[in-house]
């Protein structure tokens, strides 16, 4: 899958505002890819289906 064709999601915690801190997070095939939602085409982070599995499982149960 290219970057062209990953679909962004931007958390629904996030502020909306040009300054507001957040980032963006695509599916992909092997697992999620994340960018700064201010900085489309800047570096992004990919992760793995477990990777990004066990960091969801971190955040619900509030462990990070």
């Amino acid at each position: 899958m290219t970057n062209d064709a990953l679909v962004w999601f931007k958390s629904s915690y996030s502020g909306g505002g040009a300054n507001t801190e957040c980032v963006e997070v695509a599916g992909t095939r092997n697992g999620a890819s994340v960018r700064d939602s201010k900085v489309v085409e800047g570096p992004r982070i990919s992760v793995n289906d477990a990777s990004w599995s066990h960091f969801i499982g971190a955040l619900r149960s509030n462990t990070l």
